[in-house]
């Protein structure tokens, strides 16, 4: 655990990529097994444990520490594991290893879990005890991805990075066959047969940077919102991914049903009736579900609009060209009316696309996608063949009502803001960022909190409706679930206007305005 809580500190505390990298390799070169199995799958999403709560954590806290004392700490700390790892009262400086805290969180029943978590903190020092509890809530932000760490796996051996890729989401931690094939031995075949291929991903480009490019090369469709997929009929099993891997079948019965084809196709999961696209809300309401009702099915219908082909009747076709993998798709038989074909876009000039892309027949549309016609399909996110052409996002002012700290490296600042807009004389939330901002104005909206705060409860500081953030995001939602009734998607700061009164922040009525 001391090798683990080690690495956690230095990924959390280091910018450079590369660096990240070699901190990694030599923690995977370094440690046994299966610690360091455990150890990748904590970082990669992959370890799958009983997720421990904060109110059983802080339950188990107030029987140790005074309640005034964890309070004050808390709030200046900003981090709950962290907090708790620091006024612990145990005397332990055990270096357990790793596989014995994930056997332990895995194989605790409910009602032991809290006894056996006190057990294991009382026997670590302050460093461990954070990594048990980061290991423990799955918290595991320290800016690495799950795509890093297969790259530091494949800079160990000999297997490509695209190897790796292929098979990782048939493999399970810890990862003995992985580790011995990197080492020298075989290529686990078994994993190999994973349904599940790795995902061909795109990068945000806009009409400066198009501009570079020789339109007659690329291919364009329509970016629709709802969610990335593939869907694959295997020898009858029949299978429903998202872009990472999660098996979102149980969620999609009406789905499954439909794939009465033999391959693998990539494409958009979207809730239609008949020719109309719903907006994303709508599939929201299905998403993370373990059943479906019957009135659910029939109110909120889902069905796959594709436009990629990677496996086809027996036929790997990732290894041809966009222009041949997309004849195949457009010639291919579905044989269900769930299932329809993005169509392609006529343009010539990059004008021309860019007054397409200004004018969608439908308001869910997020824009287009570029693909270059030659290009193979390739997992990952390889530069230059894909691009997407986003639509421009949407701006509101706003004023700032609430602040949170954040979490890992910005544990010691308010970094979360929630804001409102004037709804006649009185501000209503609508909405939540933590980014868009840099570091030094990261600092000075800090500043602010501190200097404006009128009320405290718990960890959220109420400040003084003073602040203006301009703020974008990339659309709205009807929502019962928000005083405002409407959501927004992917919310972000994009200014601090220090020079506007709050007086002249937009009214909620400009927003709905927008959602119509």
């Amino acid at each position: 655990m001391r090798g683990f809580a080690y690495l956690l500190e230095r990924l959390a505390f280091t910018q450079s990529r590369n660096a990240k990298l070699q901190l990694l390799r030599h923690y995977l070169a370094a440690t046994p097994d299966p610690d360091r199995g455990y150890g990748l799958a904590a970082l990669t999403g992959d370890l799958k444990l009983r997720a421990v709560t904060p109110s059983l954590l802080r339950g188990l806290t107030a029987k140790r520490v005074d309640e005034q004392l964890f309070a004050l700490s808390y709030d200046f700390v900003g981090d709950l594991a962290e907090t708790i790892a620091l006024l612990w009262d145990a005397e332990g400086d055990e270096d357990v290893p790793l596989h014995q805290a994930v056997e332990l969180l895995a194989q605790t029943g409910k009602a032991g879990l809290p006894v056996a978590i006190a057990g294991m903190l009382d026997r670590l020092g302050p460093s461990q005890r954070l990594a048990f509890l980061k290991l423990a809530t799955g918290n595991m932000r320290v800016g690495l991805s799950a795509r890093m760490a297969r790259i530091a796996l494949a800079e160990m051996g000999d297997p490509e990075l695209a190897d790796i890729e292929e098979i990782w989401h048939g493999l399970a931690p810890p990862y003995q066959p992985l580790f011995d094939w990197i080492e020298g031995g075989p290529r686990p075949e078994q994993a190999a047969k994973a349904p599940f291929r790795p995902v061909m991903l795109s990068t945000a480009a806009d009409l400066d940077q198009l501009r570079a490019f020789d339109p007659a090369d690329y291919a364009a469709e329509w970016k629709w919102d709802g969610i990335r997929v593939q869907a694959i009929n295997d020898g009858g099993v029949r299978r429903l991914y998202s872009r990472t891997g999660e098996d979102i079948g149980n969620s999609f019965p009406d789905v499954l049903e439909a794939l009465n084809f033999d391959g693998a196709a990539d494409g958009e999961l979207l809730v239609r009736r008949g020719d109309d696209v719903a907006v994303f809300g709508d599939l929201q309401k299905r998403l993370n579900r373990k059943t479906i009702s019957r009135a659910m099915l029939e109110s909120h219908p889902a069905g796959l609009r594709l436009y990629d082909l990677m496996i086809w009747q027996g036929r790997d076709l990732r290894g041809l060209p966009f222009r041949e993998r997309r004849a195949v798709l457009d010639d291919a038989d579905f044989g269900s009316d769930r299932i329809d074909v993005s169509p392609v876009l006529d343009f010539a000039t990059w004008d021309d696309l860019a007054a397409l892309r200004a004018d969608p027949p439908s308001r869910v549309i997020e824009g287009v996608m570029l693909k270059r016609r030659d290009s193979p399909y390739v997992g990952g996110r390889p530069r230059g063949p894909w691009f997407k052409w986003k639509r421009d996002p949407k701006v509101i002012d706003a004023v700032m009502l609430y602040a949170q700290r954040g979490h890992g490296k910005r544990s010691g600042f308010y970094s979360d803001f929630t804001f409102g807009l004037w709804d006649d004389e009185q501000l209503v939330p609508v909405g939540k960022a933590y980014f868009g901002f840099t570091d030094e104005e990261l600092r000075e909206l800090d500043r602010f909190v501190r200097n404006n705060t009128v009320e405290r409860f718990g960890p959220v500081r109420a400040v003084a409706p003073k602040l203006v953030l301009e703020v974008a995001f990339e659309g709205l939602n009807e929502s019962g679930r928000h005083k405002s009734g409407i959501a927004m998607r992917f919310p972000r700061i994009s200014r601090i206007r220090w020079d506007k009164p709050a007086a002249e922040a937009d009214q909620l009525e400009t927003l709905k305005d927008m959602l119509t």
